[in-house]
């Protein structure tokens, strides 16, 4: 048993240990630059005011012509080109010209790259010299799954100092994706390399959910087999533990003895980061909980309501539905927004959410034995953002079930099951370090990032050195057989 334990992690070792290496340092680069988005901020910034412009059709005509009559939201933008309605459904988006009801789809490089102009000129961005450069469906960038309503994307290069690229979506003209220089050189030696991220592999997301996942279970039990086999080698002498190796062999043993239980919980956490279902619940409403929170409103009711005139300073607004009801968000700034309710008044407050009575009549529906729901505050055990930034979530504790609603949108943001929190502390607790009494400590918490990934590294190098040699020897020997 012991001699085929001491072979499988040979081997394994031999075979992943270029991979450990690569998961760590990446991980140190990708603690610090994150995996490349366009952040709320500046979406919003990139925004034009809405102004006192005239529409000849409403947000419920605009669902009749987009043909997604199963849409429970519906946004109104200003491009360069024109007012657009930007109606979404799950898997489906329709952009919709304000003036006639025609589609609004981007097909012309030259209305991506005005409309990549007029965004990157509202937030300061140079672009003399701006120019499209691509229409693809992927490239490295923009492979998450989140721009798959998008595609294909116009990739628009501003040729500014930073080199920043705007990517915009040929669906509805929005701005969805930016990136800099600097970012897309660190992301490939950070995120690229750490989820295995080449464009060609990433694109197929089941061919590269299967290899990673596998790829992962693999390197966990190379780790599992090596400290097994580490603290079975372990030597007591004259009271003093020891190692029966020498060099390298040496070297590895010990480094990995003070490294083990880091290397097998990070490792263990990688690959549960890849669950996605498998052994987990994702977080997400069930089927029956999806379709109650998502009831499809009658959209011809919302041309009988008397909405207020939209604000001039307005540069986004929302119609959607919640708990059966028609709401109306007019963003006015970036942590900012009014909100209106067909057939209310509209609120005196310039930062108006929804109530903790508005998310019980829908928690209500969803699940029974439901309590009042509670603020989630920023340093919660169990995190949950607002898509407005500041925006309030608040979380209802239906039994064993929590949910987690933005009371800025009315998205359901996560179900919190017993298998979702346990999830959080194997996964996130243990990859990211993110214990609440770190995030207290930004900088102790990277510094231990940092330290103990480069002790990983520095393990997983005496890895390779010892792998290297056992190949040499092996190749070697086998050449010199008859």
């Amino acid at each position: 048993m012991l001699g085929a334990m001491i072979l499988l992690h040979r081997w394994l070792g031999i075979a992943f240990c270029l991979l450990f290496a690569m998961w760590f340092a990446s991980g140190i680069v990708m603690h610090f630059v994150p995996f490349l988005s366009l952040s709320e901020a500046e979406r919003f910034e990139g925004l034009a005011p809405l102004g006192n412009m005239g529409t000849a059709i409403g947000p419920s005509d605009a669902v009749v012509a987009s043909g997604l009559s199963d849409t429970a939201r519906v946004r109104l933008i200003r491009r360069s080109d024109g007012p657009v309605y930007v109606v979404a459904r799950a898997s489906r988006l329709r952009a919709i010209r304000t003036t006639d009801g025609t589609d609004a789809a981007v097909t012309s490089p030259d209305v991506a790259l005005a409309i990549a102009i007029d965004h990157a000129r509202r937030r300061g961005l140079a672009v003399a010299r701006a120019s499209v450069v691509a229409l693809a469906e992927y490239d490295q960038w923009s492979v998450p799954n989140g721009f798959d309503r998008h595609r294909p994307l116009f990739r628009v290069a501003l040729d500014d100092a930073d080199g920043t690229e705007l990517y915009v979506s040929s669906v509805t003209g929005e701005i969805v994706l930016d990136t800099r220089r600097r970012e897309r050189g660190w992301n490939l030696v950070g995120s690229v390399v750490h989820w295995i991220y080449p464009t060609v592999l990433r694109r197929n997301w089941s061919l590269w959910d299967g290899v990673v996942w596998s790829l992962s279970l693999l390197a966990l039990i190379a780790a599992v087999l090596g400290a097994a086999l580490g603290i079975a080698r372990i030597r007591v002498r004259e009271g003093r533990m020891r190692s029966p190796y020498l060099g390298w062999h040496a070297l590895h043993h010990v480094i990995g003895l003070l490294a083990t239980t880091f290397v097998v919980t990070w490792i263990f956490s990688g690959w549960l980061s890849m669950d996605h279902g498998r052994l987990f619940s994702r977080g997400q409403l069930t089927q029956v909980e999806a379709d109650i929170a998502a009831a499809v409103p009658d959209w011809r009711t919302l041309a009988e309501v008397n909405w207020p005139l939209v604000s001039p300073s307005a540069r986004e607004v929302e119609w959607f539905a919640f708990n059966g009801r028609l709401y109306r968000r007019d963003r006015v700034g970036l942590d900012q927004q009014i909100l209106f309710r067909a057939g209310g008044a509209a609120s005196d407050d310039p930062s108006a959410f929804l109530t903790p009575r508005d998310i019980i009549g829908l928690t209500e529906r969803l699940a029974t034995g439901c309590g009042r729901p509670s603020l989630v505050q920023g340093n919660d055990d169990y995190p949950a953002s607002s898509v407005q930034p500041g925006g309030p979530v608040y979380r209802t504790r239906c039994g064993d079930v929590w949910f987690d609603i933005d009371g800025a949108s009315g998205v359901t943001l996560q179900r919190l099951d017993r298998s979702r929190r346990a999830y959080r502390w194997l996964y996130g607790a243990l990859h990211t370090l993110d214990l609440p009494i770190l995030l207290k400590h930004p900088h102790a918490r990277s510094i231990l990032i940092v330290g103990l990934c480069a002790l990983g590294f520095l393990f997983s190098l005496t890895g390779i050195v010892i792998g290297w040699r056992r190949l040499r020897y092996t190749i070697g020997a086998g050449m010199l057989r008859p």
